[in-house]
């Protein structure tokens, strides 16, 4: 008798960045029905889940350079608009639905969703969570994302928040399940390179993770870049990398209104000193040392073993997130650095952050995997979702979060909401470009204008 073939799993993945598509497709990979799967889409065989991708359209759309330098790959990828999106959700089967979007945009489609799935029998799981720290707008963010099946937590300090903040408001928390960070890998870190970048041997390499909007301002931002500048100047045998998330005109999850590409333009760096892109597991391969004011880069550096240092020039501050890092260890000032002071991780604090060191990071999405299969197999199927936020318990905020994305008080699509039945054709591609190029630009140039002004 021939082994018969389990049916591959079928998950939707929707996006509205490049950082939310990268976590999102992952996630899916790592808490696919079935038996554990270490590899990334990218590096799965044909026996992963199926996975169709969608991309929200709107300012932080991934250009297909975002993507290939995200390298995950998906079986289909479409760009959508909510509305488009409701609709190919109430025509697909699914088993798993991953809502990789800002909190306002989750809550958004779990009313829509409500409402296109109200007649069905069955109907996905729908699994909702955070690209990376979570340091600003815990109750905000989390009680947008309420409604899902699974609020996935990337770190069992971060499930305890939830967990609380969900109890704290009379919310029901069994949706929240802890996992990890589903971007961790590669192999770990084994000892300074060869300072002397001998033939054949790689030079010491010093790499900082920048940020788009953290900071924010051109004078913090400017002296982050002078002293990157100034460490490759002291160490000519070193190479320094900024490393960079988009280019000019790109956007990712945050706005970059000061691109670093544009300030060292003033500069006269070093021969030593690069500005560089790509995946950031790629770059963390030839990495001797990661700086960062707060980048999940460092979470990704901590988890080999790279030395990792979070900055405290600019202060200690919730406004740019390195308060996350307190007990850590990783503390540090650019003097010293330059005087030699390398930080030691505090390692209570790195594994109670989902940095899972100690080699069992694939066991870290079982509980997710197991809910998962657990929903999948209720009988009956699935309850109707049920946000926290309702027309009754947030009738001043629900409906103006809803109308974003075109949709009434109820989840159902407004008059007029932007919509297709076919792909658009070469006139409507170039009038949609050309609008996005003007919304990108109004956000980048005249916005900090208008700001700047309204400070005089």
């Amino acid at each position: 008798m021939p082994v018969s073939t389990p049916k591959r799993p079928r998950i939707a993945v929707l996006a509205d960045s490049d950082t939310r598509w990268k976590w999102g497709a992952l996630t899916a990979a790592r808490i696919a029905p079935g038996p554990s799967m270490e590899a990334a889409p990218s590096e799965g065989a044909q026996a992963g889940p199926l996975l169709d991708g969608f991309l929200l359209r709107g300012r932080a759309t991934p250009t297909p350079r975002q993507l290939q330098e995200v390298g995950v790959r998906a079986d289909s990828l479409r760009e959508v608009t909510a509305v488009e999106f409701l609709r190919a959700m109430a025509e697909g089967s699914y088993d798993v639905l991953v809502l990789s979007l800002v909190g306002g945009g989750v809550q958004a489609m779990l009313h829509g969703l409500g409402r296109v799935w109200e007649n069905r029998a069955e109907r996905p799981v729908v699994v909702t969570g955070y690209v990376g720290v979570v340091y600003e707008k815990l109750a905000d963010g989390l009680l947008l994302r309420h409604g899902a099946d699974l609020v996935l937590a990337n770190s069992r300090q971060d499930a305890d928040r939830f967990r609380a903040v969900y109890e704290g408001v009379g919310a029901d928390a069994s949706a929240v399940t802890e996992v990890a960070l589903p971007f961790l890998g590669g192999a770990p870190y084994e000892g300074e390179h060869d300072r002397s970048a001998k033939q054949g041997h790689r030079p010491y390499t010093v790499v900082f993770a920048a940020q788009p909007s953290v900071p924010e301002n051109r004078r913090d931002r400017t002296y982050l870049l002078n002293r990157l500048v100034r460490h490759a100047r002291r160490h000519p045998e070193r190479e320094v990398l900024l490393k960079l998330r988009s280019k000019p005109g790109e956007h990712t999850t945050h706005i970059e209104e000061l691109p670093y590409q544009k300030l060292v333009q003033s500069l006269d760096p070093p021969a030593n000193f690069r500005l560089v892109y790509g995946n950031m597991g790629e770059v963390l391969d030839r990495t001797d040392l990661l700086v960062t004011v707060s980048s999940t880069a460092a979470l990704e550096s901590l988890h080999r073993r790279i030395p990792t240092v979070v900055l405290s020039d600019l202060g200690i501050r919730e406004s740019l997130g390195n308060h996350h890092f307190v007990g850590s260890g990783c503390l540090a000032s650019w003097d010293q650095l330059d005087a030699g002071h390398r930080p030691a991780p505090d390692q209570e604090w790195v594994a109670r952050q989902g940095v899972v060191a100690d080699g069992t990071y694939d066991s870290a999405f079982d509980a997710a995997r197991t809910r998962i299969a657990e929903l999948l197999g209720r009988p009956g199927g699935l309850p109707p979702l049920t946000p926290y936020y309702t027309p009754v318990t947030a009738p001043g905020y629900l409906p103006g979060i809803l109308a974003r994305h075109h949709l009434g008080p109820d989840g159902t699509p407004l008059p007029g909401a932007p919509a297709a039945d076919k792909e658009p054709g070469p006139v409507r591609q170039i009038v949609r470009r050309a609008a996005r190029g003007a919304y990108r630009h109004g956000v980048q140039r005249v916005a900090p204008v208008i700001r700047r002004m309204g400070e005089l």
